[in-house]
């Protein structure tokens, strides 16, 4: 199981996956908000979304798991 998590604390601004889709590595899978800039988390490997674990408008820190893959 590979893990997506906050490089950086921020708000969730839009989630662009959803459980069991399909996704490439370096996909874009979630926009965090951070300092009213908008930077894009990308999955590390090829996979299946199986858990996500925020939604828009969560606030994370650095190192929270946002996103599990199978």
């Amino acid at each position: 199981m590979n893990k997506i998590q906050a490089e950086m604390a921020g708000t969730i601004f839009q989630v662009l996956v959803s459980e069991g889709e399909k996704v490439e590595e370096g996909q874009v899978v979630i926009v965090l908000e951070s300092m009213k800039m908008e930077i894009p988390v990308e999955s590390n490997v090829s996979g299946e979304i199986e858990t996500i674990h925020v939604a828009e408008g969560d606030f994370v820190n650095e190192g929270d798991v946002l996103v599990t893959l199978r």
